[in-house]
């Protein structure tokens, strides 16, 4: 069986850029699948995007299937023949099903069972023949949320399809694709070598591509972006800013990228540098300039699509389409701040925050005194705490925000600067959206988490009271996130606070109808599922969270110090023993029909003198550790337990005849469990 290279280009008008490179991935993953299902192996498969092309380069496939032996199973050998021993009725039809005479079918018998069952030769096709449906599946299956039609075409895509490019080998594979015959012609750059390009083989693409000024390699051309945007920045003295989302933005935007330097009026660095920052990348797709300490120098760095023989009437359309831009900000910033934010918070009754929940004044006054609760146990200035919770949403009120959503709380900590606001509670007013991303930075200053937490507390408690409840893909309120958030600001930061008394406080403050037990209950799921996640990210087993879970700990922290011991517990060599002595102890405790004892009476035995003695003397070693909350140790110190809780098993049998005996047995093991339960239950761990 030979092998040969397959490429498949679909060339058509600009996709949208912010959908390129997951349509790509999507392609290819789906052109995958669909040679995996066909029983095709292939050596190194690559996508290649650029905004006029998506393409997928298989390498050393396999010219045809194998040949295999197709298997059908039929009814069970019992129900196969009649009494007379005629084959029955259902045998006969399975055999008609196949298209064969029922001396043509086989008897399978395993340890389950014996059927019926026919097997057939199928003769593997040719790949030419199987690709062009595998192509098709793949473009249906695209993640596209709207797709449209073209001129008299009746096929649907993201945007109008030109050319397509299917060659297998030296080969074309004749097919149609979206309307559209293959061959071997793909296109060049539409201003640099718009004619056509003749594929003499898949290795020919990337190359002839690149001579016709095209870089088909998205992570190529993204490469291409940075290093030229920083070496644009070196020569003005500074450092490019390049946030990936938009590095990628501007790579699904050219085929040919060439940067262009652009000037900006220095008047404007006056205004915050975030603000600048959004300007030239969401409205210009800009790459902002900074110097070495951090701020904005007065230039920006852009990429066209061609290599201009007047790059200078780039650079100056570029600097007169941001002016306006810059101006309306320069504006914004000034009129915002001729109001405080203090003089906004009476206009937060005008908006609603959701209908069940109050305006946004309303949610103000919820987050202000759970603030205070939490800036209290956190030994937080309370004044302060409360102050930043009162102006927290009123940046939303400003013109800046209103047309900058994303500098929500950016704004409000400059304009709180302004205002002569204590720097804690501008700062808090910035970090109440902290962690903005996974993984991002969470607030460490105490008045910035007491807000943080109280904020996001309040929504979550809220969404749900409202019986507004994340499902699948849904959450509009990005409620998983402001948990995720809550778990990171209290674990992080070593916080002592019970995730479950502040969701009480929370609820306690809604005046609107709604089951209060049932969504605590929903509420407290909701976090410790996102617990599982945040844990089994962080390297921890799925056996070791459910044994912290077991005891139900409410403090994240707490619970965090307990999942971290019980994994550095587990490594020991007396772990397997005393988890699985600990799984018989629970079962003996939940057998027993007596009510164990609260005290241990008679013992005869002597290992069960001795297990006595040594778990009474592990319970007064463990109980300063406990309260110091250092659960290692006090796991540590319980491993010592192991030769006498192995030698109790060996020697003693707990369920006795004698009553007394039995419960003062049961008794001791309950209180050997209840030593380990008050770290986890390590019943839960598997060997």
């Amino acid at each position: 069986m030979s092998n040969n290279d397959l490429l498949f280009e679909l060339g058509g008008e600009e996709l949208p850029p912010k959908s390129l490179k997951k349509l790509s991935q999507a392609l290819l993953d789906g052109m995958i699948a669909g040679l995996q299902d066909a029983g095709l192996n292939f050596g190194e498969a690559k996508a290649y995007a650029t905004p006029r092309r998506l393409t997928v380069l298989i390498r050393d496939l396999d010219s045809r299937q194998a040949d295999r032996v197709v298997e059908k199973r039929g009814p069970a050998l019992l129900a196969a023949y009649g009494a007379d021993g005629a084959p029955s009725k259902a045998a006969l039809g399975f055999a008609s099903s196949c298209g064969a005479g029922f001396d043509q079918l086989e008897k399978l018998e395993t340890d389950k069972g014996a059927w019926l069952i026919f097997k057939q030769a199928v003769k593997g096709q040719a790949t030419a023949e199987l690709i062009p449906d595998i192509i098709r599946k793949s473009l249906a299956q695209l993640p596209i949320a709207k797709r449209m039609r073209w001129g008299a075409y009746e096929h649907e895509f993201v945007r109008p399809v030109h050319s397509a490019v299917l060659l297998f080998g030296n080969d074309v594979i004749d097919a149609e694709i979206l309307g559209l015959k293959t061959g071997r012609i793909s296109f060049g750059h539409r201003m640099h070598a718009p004619g056509a390009i003749e594929l003499n083989h898949p290795n020919d693409y990337v190359e002839k591509l690149l001579a016709a000024k095209v870089t088909v390699d998205f992570e190529q051309r993204m490469g291409q972006i940075e290093t030229g945007a920083q070496q644009a920045a070196i020569e003005l003295g500074g450092e490019a800013h390049i946030e990936a989302d938009l590095l990628e933005e501007i790579a699904a935007l050219n085929e040919w990228p060439v940067p262009v330097v652009g000037n900006f009026d220095a008047r404007f660095l006056e205004l915050p540098k975030e603000v600048l920052i959004t300007t030239m990348q969401s409205n210009q797709k800009y790459f902002p300039v900074k110097n070495a300490q951090g701020g904005l120098l007065p230039h920006f760095i852009t990429f066209a699509n061609i290599e201009s023989s007047n790059p200078v009437s780039i650079q100056q359309g570029n600097e007169r389409v941001v002016l306006p831009r810059l101006s309306d900000a320069e504006f914004f910033w000034k009129q915002d701040r001729k109001q405080t934010l203090a003089d906004r918070v009476e206009s937060l009754k005008s908006i609603v925050f959701q209908k069940d929940l109050g305006t946004l004044f309303d949610k103000t006054e919820r987050v202000t005194g759970l603030t205070a609760l939490i800036a209290e146990k956190l030994d937080a200035d309370v004044a302060l705490a409360k102050r930043a919770a009162l102006l927290a949403k009123t940046d939303l009120m400003t013109s800046m925000v209103g047309e900058f959503a994303n500098l929500q709380g950016t704004m409000g900590f400059y304009y709180a600067r302004a205002d002569g606001e204590d720097i804690s509670v501008a700062r808090a007013l910035e970090e109440q959206y902290f962690p903005k991303q996974s993984g991002g930075e969470i607030p460490r200053a105490p008045i910035s988490v007491a807000l943080a937490l109280a904020e996001k507390i309040d929504t979550l408690a809220g969404i749900f009271s409202a019986g507004l409840i994340p499902t699948g893909d849904k959450d509009p309120y990005a409620l998983r996130r402001a948990t995720l958030g809550i778990l990171r600001i209290i674990i992080e930061n070593g916080l002592r606070l019970d995730v479950v008394e502040l969701l009480d406080a929370a609820l306690e403050q809604f005046s609107h109808a709604f089951n209060k037990a049932e969504t605590r209950q929903k509420v407290s799921g909701f976090i410790f599922d996102r617990l599982r996640g945040y844990c089994l990210d962080q390297g921890y087993s799925g056996d070791e969270f459910e044994a912290v879970l077991a005891v139900n700990p409410t403090r994240p922290f707490d619970f965090w110090q307990r999942i971290r011991a019980v994994q550095t517990f587990r490594q020991l060599p007396e772990a397997e023993s005393l988890a699985a002595a600990n799984k018989r102890i629970i079962n003996l405790l939940k057998k027993s029909e007596q009510a164990v004892s609260a005290a241990i009476g008679v013992l005869v035995a002597a290992e069960e003198k001795n297990l006595l003695a040594a778990a009474e003397a592990s319970e007064s070693d463990i109980v300063p550790l406990l309260a110091e909350q250092n659960y290692q140790l006090a796991l540590n110190r319980l491993a010592q337990l192991r030769d006498n809780v192995d030698a109790f098993f060996d020697h003693v049998m707990v369920n006795t005849d004698d009553v007394a005996l039995r419960n003062s047995r049961l008794a001791l093991l309950s209180m050997l469990s209840n030593q380990f339960l008050q770290i986890a239950d390590i019943s839960k761990l598997q060997p």
